[in-house]
């Protein structure tokens, strides 16, 4: 039903169940906003989008009043603007006036706000009692003396990821967004996903900062420092320095990557396919021991295990289902166990001294990087870890003109790859490039596709669902005939929940779930360029699909790079070495969410 309204004084028609604020986007009225975030769950907090409207005794926040058909709002009257102003003043009033040292300092959405509406000095004297910041985990830093209580990060954490780690706590003056108990975030239930530090307005929840570490190795002629670069990276990178959503910059990035000094620029792409023949392979033999040898321990279905961020809401929330979690370890620490084993010594390199940087568009994985079981080659395998983000300010710091460098390719053999693997870095795209291996190893034929994709596990619902026949199945395979493989992709930990759910309580019988910790996949991950709306999502996910369909090759299992190293190397899938180096085991801390 439509609601027909006036907003200064020019008529709006727009569906029933719209906000003031939407409303006003229609006919090009901008009114300023600060708790508010496309896509979460707006409390109205903050008061900086207040509007007067005609009958009403106080004046309402924008964001979350609905409009009424003949409601007549004024968003520029002296009332309005001095009230969101007074708002402002008293934010900037509680916050530490020491912007040039901030992180966020240029990107800063409270710093931006004073600007616009003219504020040059504060009113009011600074009161507030300063706390300690909390550095404790590998991935996230949380300086409460920056929070401007606009409860973005409760709305992400509790309703978007379903993890409910961060809360308001205590009242009036006295209220902080913390943990449960207070602790330190290392010691609470949290997956280290960082959506609160993508959607935090200001300064006050962050990632731990690598790039002086890297700076460190790059400098140390002793060193042999190689990087990798994770598939979501390269359709997102560019937003750091003023392109589109959706630009594609690979060329660029691998170009500045080797003038901020690494010895080979690698790609995780090309431990994505490596994942693809593990994981698959282990899918394939766990489908025979339970259809072939009526083993009924094996666990079905087996889910993915490539996002660091599920990993650790699965140990925390659901330990029960360990065993129902593919063993391969991600496409991240797969890269790092083999530079330090199979390039170093193809390089000549002595382990102790290669240094391996990953380019991730995620937090989790500064985490992953340094659990205690990430070091099967002997050292740590991954040593350090850069969010596109970091990546962004470290190429600035250099002073490196990144969008006039020219295109340059990635270093081999570790940076040759498939476009099965780009699509790693959007929800489904795990399933999708597993099925197009395992239908192919199965029957001998390429994977019918809908288009140049499996159309049903594509785009952003929330749970997708897909099923595919084998027929005419090769000889090792005979055991498949007519079997109808069930499978589910779910993104955002909210969607892991109910597909968790539905595999525990017994209510879907799936054979292989696809997990992405964040909404959309690793294109929305929670180290990317801030401002990750569903619009940017799919304007990423279009530009990871638009890089594979550009590929010559679009099957893992086509990589010559993958065949060599099992033939160098490896030897077979799922044999000593692979078990070795690229698989992993997982731990219950539903108990100690902080060990």
């Amino acid at each position: 039903m439509a609601v027909t309204l006036t907003i200064d004084r020019q008529t709006v028609n727009v569906p029933e169940g719209t906000t003031v604020l939407d409303a006003a986007k229609e006919v090009g009225i901008k009114i300023p906003t600060l708790c508010y975030f496309p896509g979460v769950a707006s409390p109205g907090s903050c008061r900086v989008c207040l509007v007067e409207i005609e009958g009403a005794r106080t004046m309402q926040p924008s964001c979350v009043t609905e409009v009424r058909d003949g409601m007549v709002v004024r968003t520029t009257t002296k009332t309005a603007r001095d009230a969101r102003r007074l708002s402002v003043e008293l934010m900037l009033a509680n916050h530490p006036w020491d912007c040039n040292a901030c992180v966020r300092n240029g990107e800063c959405e409270l710093q931006t706000l004073a600007q616009d509406m003219g504020i040059t000095e504060v009113r009011f004297p600074y009161t507030r009692e300063e706390v300690p910041i909390d550095r404790s985990t590998p991935a996230l830093v949380r300086d409460m003396n920056k929070c401007i209580l606009c409860r973005r990060c409760v709305a992400v954490c509790q309703d978007v990821q379903g993890v409910g780690t961060l809360a308001p706590r205590a009242r009036g003056f006295d209220t902080i967004i913390g943990t449960g108990s207070g602790e330190e975030l290392a010691d609470a239930v949290c997956v280290q996903c960082g959506q609160c530090a993508a959607i935090c307005p200001v300064g006050a929840i962050y990632e731990q900062d690598a790039i002086q570490p890297v700076w460190a190795a790059l400098d140390d002629p002793t060193k042999h420092v190689v990087v990798q670069t994770a598939p979501a990276i390269r359709a997102a990178l560019g937003e750091c320095f003023g392109c589109e959503p959706g630009t594609l910059v690979t060329g660029k990035m691998v170009a500045a990557l080797r003038r901020l000094g690494f010895d080979k620029v690698f790609d995780t792409n090309f431990s994505a396919d490596l994942t693809i023949i593990e994981e698959g392979h282990e899918l394939l033999t766990r489908l025979k021991k339970a259809l072939v040898d009526g083993d009924t321990d094996v666990k079905l279905p087996m889910f993915t295990s490539c996002s660091p961020g599920w990993i650790n809401y699965m140990e925390q929330f659901y330990p029960q289902l360990m065993d129902n979690i593919s063993t391969c370890k991600s496409p991240q620490q797969m890269f790092g166990a083999l530079a330090k084993t199979y390039y170093a010594k193809k390089a000549g390199v002595d382990p102790k001294d290669l240094i391996v940087v990953s380019i991730m568009p995620c937090t989790a994985k500064k985490y992953e990087c340094v659990r205690d079981e990430m070091n099967d080659s002997g050292y740590q395998d991954v040593d350090y870890v850069l969010t596109t983000r970091e990546l962004g300010r470290f190429i600035k710091e250099a002073g490196i003109d990144f969008l006039n460098l020219p295109d340059e390719e990635q270093d081999t053999p570790m940076g040759m790859s498939s476009g099965a693997a780009d699509i790693f870095a959007n929800t489904g795209g795990v399933m999708e490039a597993a099925i197009r291996t395992v239908y192919e190893v199965v029957t001998g034929r390429e994977l019918p596709m809908d288009g140049l994709h499996v159309a049903p596990v594509q785009g952003l619902e929330g749970l997708k669902e897909a099923e595919l026949t084998f027929t005419d199945c090769v000889d090792d395979w005979k055991f498949l005939e007519g079997v109808t493989a069930k499978v589910a992709v779910a993104h955002g930990l909210s969607n892991a929940h109910k597909a968790c759910e539905l595999v525990t309580t017994g209510q879907a019988e799936y054979h292989f779930i696809e997990v992405m910790c964040c909404p959309g996949g690793c294109i929305g991950g929670g180290g990317q360029p801030r401002g990750t709306t569903d619009e940017v999502r799919k304007k990423r996910i279009s530009a990871i699909y638009k890089e594979d369909e550009g590929r010559p090759m679009r099957k893992s299992h086509v990589n010559p790079a993958i065949t060599q190293i099992y033939e160098e190397f490896l030897i077979k899938p799922l044999g000593e070495k692979s078990h070795h180096l690229l698989h992993t085991h997982y731990q219950d801390r539903k108990e100690q969410p902080g060990s």
